[in-house]
């Protein structure tokens, strides 16, 4: 903590078009929440910033779907989010939004304060229209077919059925998602910012100035800068959103991107007169949490945007997370694949704590992880309920039958071995866990902490109090071992209090209420002493700190999962009687076409040589195709089923002559033929192993 006084740690404002399930609180809100509960604990000035982002293209879409205003829809889902993360033990110093009037200032001054700097470009463009609701068309606004599947209503910007990015000019037979009018291309001036010319200030600041980053987030930094960057558009055509402070920018808006991250310093304005100390005096360490899909945005583009106003500090770190999936599937908001929060803290009352460590110790840190209801089971069972909860109760309920409910006295004459590796055990332990925090690593720290129950466990079962007081005669006999033993573990147990806090604050309050400790007591200073409670003290009776999950509640959490799948799924299907299931057909037949027209395509087999990840689009896989007189890039849209290390060597099935196009930059010569099974895409390849450029017909 050395070199900063004060500390300001923001997590990701979450669109306001829908609640928060579990992979928002692991990619951002459960570390941050972590991190600021253990600077607050060893005494740091800290502010929390969290707050909704109540602007952009979502947030209109999701009131169009619901036939109501954008301002019902941002108040509906402020408050389903505020109050999961409140109900979560996420401790916000202050959760906003960018509907407030101050953040309208704020974000309007802020770009005030750049226009008039001169740090903006003016450009015409053409963008769609909708010519019978008289506005322009965000690319979400725009649906059509899909030319990599069929899928009549992929939007504008991407085809949620097979995953391709698109853009509004790929679809076929576009038309708009508010009139169902075809769309005409109009010009339209908006003020763009040119962050090429950021990009020798990003490289020595960022790529110079931060190699200790995360490698997720230094590599995908990396790759945008020296790709090189382009100028971006800082403003949109709408009517929800902040209205841009020029006279003659009448419909435009600030984009939901250079308005969302503004928001962090308009909540800090909010929460204290004193918001400056903390924005823009250099001995303030500032913190993005965030999830991988924000990275671009908070290490490249804001940070841009804070050098150009001038007068603010620059993030320090910007740990961000990975994806989690749920029960080895991406989260699907539109397919309704996710775990409420606001749904889990119903159906698993008081069980917070259980949840925080599950994704704490599952945390997608470094990679995409999984959560599955059958380790979330064997978590809580296994290793809150049989290590740590095991070791508190046992040392409660032996210091009340062994102890007169009271501390015992430590009796140094017979002290051991044993007992004095206690005190290096807890010292060692908190070495460990801070160092984890410091560096974001929480898993490691977790890890650490859950270990010290462990230890203790081990001292307890070594020591066998019980044995020792097996009959009154004996008990009186080794009363002073006793003692030792249950005073080391009754100290443990307020160490693991402190220790546990920043992950489990509901498990530490009620280790905090059964020692009759105060809240002081979980200060980190206090981590590693053996004095933390004074002999003689009546202690208060056991509680259980965890139970059981039964099989029961995860079959019916499983359940649940595939219920609100197959009711999005009905909601999204057409309103057109069923047919029989054996005669309905897995695709949808297309008009019929000649010998001619078939006999037009060259089919080849062709060997996947390499295949790779396609920067910043996370749906896309770069692949190189061996079909036998020539090497070929395609670009495919099938990074959501296949890892790229997982195809390399398999054969396909190739369209060798459709015409080429770009994508995201590349050049795809030609399409892979997939099929598709209730959602699971399988390459349509030979039985056997064939020579690369063989034709199919």
């Amino acid at each position: 903590m050395a070199n900063f006084n004060r500390y300001l740690i923001t997590a990701a404002l979450p669109y306001a078009n829908g609640p928060v399930h579990i992979g928002h609180l692991a990619g951002c809100y459960l570390p941050s929440d972590i991190y600021v509960r253990y600077l607050r604990a060893k005494k740091a000035d800290v502010k929390f910033i969290g707050g909704t982002d109540e602007h952009g293209v979502p947030i209109t879409i999701k009131a169009m779907q619901e036939n109501v205003s954008p301002q019902d829809i941002v108040d509906k889902y402020y408050k389903i989010i505020s109050e999961s993360f409140e109900a979560m033990g996420i401790s916000f110093d202050i959760f906003s939004r960018t509907s407030r009037q101050i953040h309208h200032e704020t974000a309007a001054e802020f770009f005030l304060k750049m226009y008039n700097d001169g740090r903006f470009e003016v450009k015409e463009s053409e963008q769609y229209f909708d010519e019978v609701k008289q506005v322009f068309l965000a690319d979400r606004y725009i649906i059509g077919t899909c030319p990599n599947c069929g899928n009549e209503k992929a939007y504008g910007d991407q085809c949620e059925r097979c995953g391709t990015s698109l853009s509004p000019e790929e679809l076929i037979n576009p038309r708009s998602a508010l009139s169902d009018a075809v769309p005409v291309k109009r010009k339209t001036k908006h003020w763009y910012m040119p962050l090429q010319e950021y990009e020798p200030w990003l490289k020595e600041w960022l790529l110079e100035g931060h190699k200790e980053w995360k490698n997720n987030v230094y590599g995908q930094c990396k790759s945008w800068i020296d790709n090189g960057l382009q100028s971006r558009a800082m403003t949109r055509d709408s009517n929800w959103g902040i209205k841009v402070p020029l006279p003659d920018a009448e419909g435009k808006v600030l984009y939901v991107w250079f308005d969302a991250p503004i928001g962090y310093i308009s909540a800090t304005k909010e929460l204290t007169p004193n918001w400056a100390d903390y924005w823009c005096k250099e001995d303030t360490k500032l913190v993005h949490f965030i999830g991988k899909d924000n990275i671009v945005f908070h290490c490249i583009i804001f940070p841009a945007m804070l050098k150009s106003h001038g007068g603010f500090v620059l993030p320090e770190n910007v740990p961000a997370n990975e994806f989690l999936n749920i029960e080895g599937e991406k989260v699907s908001t539109s397919r309704n694949w996710a775990v409420w929060v606001h749904e889990y803290v119903k159906d698993f009352p008081d069980q917070q704590d259980v949840l925080r460590y599950v994704l704490c110790a599952t945390a997608p840190e470094t990679k995409d992880n999984d959560f599955t209801w059958k380790d979330f089971q064997d978590r809580n069972n296994n290793e809150l309920v049989a290590i740590f909860g095991n070791f508190i109760n046992r040392t409660m309920v032996l210091m009340h039958k062994l102890c007169k409910g009271k501390v015992p006295p430590f009796h140094i004459d017979v002290r051991d071995d044993k007992d004095d590796a206690v005190a290096a055990m807890l010292q060692t332990a908190k070495q460990k866990i801070e160092d984890a925090l410091e560096n974001f690593r929480f898993r490691d720290a977790l890890q650490e902490m859950m270990n010290v129950a462990r230890e203790g466990n081990r001292y307890l079962q070594e020591k066998q109090p019980w044995i020792l007081a097996k009959t009154p005669e004996l008990q009186q006999q080794n009363q002073a071992l006793i003692d030792n033993c249950l005073h080391l573990c009754l100290q443990i147990t307020a160490n693991l209090a402190i220790f546990c806090n920043p992950f489990l604050p509901f498990t530490a309050k009620k280790i905090s209420h059964m020692l009759k400790v105060v809240d002081r007591m979980l200060e980190w200073e206090n981590a590693g002493s053996l004095k933390l409670l004074s002999v003689g003290y009546s202690l208060r009776p056991p509680e259980l700190l965890f139970k059981k999950i039964e099989d029961e509640q995860v079959k019916a959490q499983i359940e649940k999962l595939h219920a609100g799948l197959k009711q999005s799924a009905a909601a999204a299907a057409p309103a057109v009687p069923a047919a029989p299931a054996a005669a309905r057909p897995e695709a949808a037949p297309k008009a019929e076409i000649q010998y001619d027209d078939f006999a037009k395509l060259d089919l080849r087999v062709g060997t996947i040589l390499h295949a790779e990840k396609v920067e910043k689009a996370d749906k896309l896989l770069k692949l190189t195709v061996d079909i036998g007189t020539e090497k070929r890039t395609v670009v495919s849209g099938i990074a959501m089923h296949f890892k790229p290390e997982e195809i390399v060597g398999k054969q396909v099935t190739l369209v060798a002559n459709l015409a080429p196009r770009k994508m995201r930059g590349i050049e795809s010569q030609g399409m892979i033929l997939m099929a598709e099974d209730n959602g699971k895409l399988v390459f349509v390849n030979p039985n056997e192993q064939v020579s690369p450029g063989s034709g199919v017909s």
